[in-house]
């Protein structure tokens, strides 16, 4: 079946939705304003936090946690290399330093066993991420940051929805981050959510963010430069649309996941989506292939070509942050996290959003075993 152009994602957009952002575009503020606080109430209820702060980005929101925690020039903080988001990059811009620990083969996520090898007199924080939509084990991240008085913040930016031990990802850590760019299920074009229970760190959080006219000439707030991050009306109306009708739009997509899932299940060799014993629910953040070791980092980039020479829109899932050049002249090298870069040489991001029919995904899944045959490596594709 030969098909259109099949991008990685489409958002799943509604009248309501553009509604909502026609009614913004008529009121008299277009920056930061009440239905920016009405975002921000609306999604700290739906998590039950205490505070929610909307931001520019996931990784602007991460910056600002790191600095409101005081975590700076000297301070490490241990993460993971593995994501699609790169959000880690706000570890550095806040001028500590990243130390990077290996992931979890099966679900991706940051392996506590192996951040406790990394701690030192010098480490601050932890920042571990829900890889892909998949939760990370937040009760033993738990326990190993307070048996070494760290902080612990959860990156979310690939996750909304999913469930660990009863609580949706943002309940746990200290602060949670999230990010409302594509290919996320809550799509606002840009923008970002920092969530917490902790009034001294929200307080400090806002500060930063922006300053609002009547706070230009605060004798107290005229000690901290803002970085003038908010979220803009516009994008807030559309988060506010799609946030009260999140379970329907997790719900579309968990449809075409199960299509994914009973084709390639159709392949010799294949292995179901891993979901921890944990995890009662994982929305992903992008639908994931993880190809077989006889494949090769140069062969999944000419499956990813042929893909893209038959329309559809597919990526290298993670380029590993410590094989980047910034981080390589930290002292980062190849080798380091042996994990880490094994899942990332062989993972393809496929297309993954509502708006895709049965057939369509047949097809991508279809055109990927051709790719693979190709190749040479015949169908030994798990996921």
């Amino acid at each position: 079946m030969k098909t259109t152009f099949l991008p990685l994602n489409d958002p799943d957009l509604v009248q309501a939705d553009i509604d909502a952002v026609a009614a913004a575009l008529t009121r008299p503020r277009l920056s930061m304003g009440d239905i920016v606080e009405e975002f921000e109430t609306e999604f700290a209820q739906s998590l039950g936090r205490k505070h929610a702060i909307a931001v520019a980005s996931g990784t602007i929101g991460l910056l600002l946690t790191l600095r409101a925690m005081e975590l700076g020039d000297g301070d490490e903080v241990i993460t993971t290399s593995h994501s699609f988001r790169e959000t880690g990059h706000a570890i550095a811009l806040a001028g500590a330093r990243p130390i990077f620990a290996d992931i979890d083969y099966w679900a991706g996520t940051l392996a506590p066993d192996k951040a406790e090898k990394k701690i030192t007199e010098k480490t601050r924080a932890i920042v571990a991420g829900n890889a892909n939509g998949h939760p990370a084990p937040w009760e033993s991240l738990r326990v190993l940051a307070d048996e070494h008085g760290l902080r612990l913040i959860e990156d979310s930016t690939e996750a909304i929805g999913s469930i660990y031990k009863g609580a949706r990802v943002g309940s746990f850590g200290d602060c949670a981050i999230f990010d409302f760019s594509a290919p996320g299920a809550l799509a606002c074009g840009e923008g970002g959510m920092i969530v917490t229970d902790r009034d001294e760190i929200a307080q400090k959080i806002r500060a930063m963010r922006a300053r609002k006219t009547l706070e230009r000439s605060s004798v107290v707030l005229g000690a901290i430069l803002p970085l003038q991050a908010g979220m803009s009306e516009i994008a807030a109306a559309l988060g506010v649309a799609q946030l009260r009708r999140l379970e329907l739009l997790l719900a579309r997509r968990k449809r075409v996941e199960n299509w994914y899932l009973e084709y390639v299940r159709s392949f010799e060799g294949i292995k179901d989506p891993y979901i921890a014993p944990d995890v009662e629910q994982t929305h992903w953040f992008a639908y994931v292939v993880h190809l077989g070791t006889r494949f090769s980092k140069s062969s999944r980039d000419a499956i990813i070509d042929d893909l893209k020479q038959e329309g559809i829109e597919a990526y290298a899932y993670s380029s590993p942050m410590h094989l980047q050049r910034y981080y390589f002249e930290l002292g980062c090298r190849r080798g380091d996290l042996f994990i880490t870069e094994k899942v990332a040489e062989r993972a393809v991001a496929l297309p993954f959003h509502a708006h895709l029919t049965e057939e369509q995904v047949a097809f991508v899944v279809g055109t990927m075993k051709d790719a693979s045959i190709n190749v040479g490596a015949g169908a030994a594709i798990y996921l």
